[in-house]
C-alpha cells in the first residue's frame, strides 16, 4: 500500500466522526484558531484574519495529495458540529512512522473527545496503514493534552528542552511515542 495513493479516510467513533476537511470548515476553523485559550500552548499566536482559515484548507489538501499526512475535521455524531480537528503527518513510509496532533475546541475540552478522536486516528494508523511507530508533542504546560496522550498508550520519551516560543514566553515540549506492538485498541 503507497501512501501517496490513500485518500483522506473517514473514520467514526461511539460519539464522533472524523472526515475530511472541507471549504464549509472556514468559519468553524477560523473560531477555533483565534480563541487565545485554546491556543495558549500553541507555537503560533491566534490568528486574527480569516484567510488563515483558507490557507489552513489548502495545506490540508497539498499534505494529503503529497502523501505527507492527513488533517481531520471532528465532528460530534449528536448535532453534527465540528469542535476541532486532529492529524497524522510526517509520514515516513520507509520508517512506517508519523507524528499525531489534535486541536479541540474548549467547549469540547473534558469530556473525553480528545481521545476518542485519537483513539480512532491510531486504529486507522495501526490497522490501515500499518504504522510502526506514532509520535506526539505537547507543550509541558499542557497537563490534559499529556494525560488524553498517555490514556491512549503514549509513553514520555523525553523534553526537547526550550524548543519553541509560546506567546512571546520560551517553552519545553515533551516528546511521546506509541509503538505497534504496544498498541491497544
Amino acid at each position: 500500500m503507497t501512501l501517496k495513493n490513500l485518500s483522506t479516510p473517514s473514520l467514526h467513533s461511539a460519539r464522533l466522526r472524523l472526515r475530511p476537511i472541507n471549504d464549509l470548515d472556514a468559519d468553524a476553523l477560523f473560531a477555533l484558531h483565534s480563541n487565545a485559550n485554546v491556543l495558549r500552548y500553541w507555537d503560533a499566536p491566534p490568528w486574527s484574519d480569516r484567510m488563515r482559515a483558507e490557507r489552513f484548507i489548502t495545506t490540508c489538501r497539498q499534505i494529503a495529495e503529497a502523501g505527507t499526512g492527513v488533517r481531520l475535521a471532528v465532528e460530534r455524531l449528536s448535532d453534527r458540529a465540528f469542535i476541532g480537528w486532529c492529524s497524522l503527518t510526517r509520514w515516513n513510509r520507509d520508517f512506517r512512522s508519523a507524528s499525531m496532533g489534535y486541536c479541540l475546541d474548549d467547549a469540547a475540552w473534558g469530556r473525553g473527545y480528545g481521545t476518542e478522536a485519537g483513539r480512532a486516528l491510531l486504529e486507522w494508523a495501526f490497522e490501515t496503514l500499518e504504522l510502526n511507530r506514532v509520535q506526539a508533542e505537547t507543550d509541558t504546560r499542557n497537563v490534559a493534552a499529556a494525560r488524553d496522550l498517555e490514556k491512549l498508550g503514549f509513553v514520555l520519551e523525553g523534553t526537547l528542552r526550550e524548543d519553541c516560543i509560546v506567546n512571546g514566553e520560551v517553552s519545553d515540549s515533551w516528546v511521546y511515542g506509541l509503538i505497534r506492538r504496544e498498541w491497544r485498541p
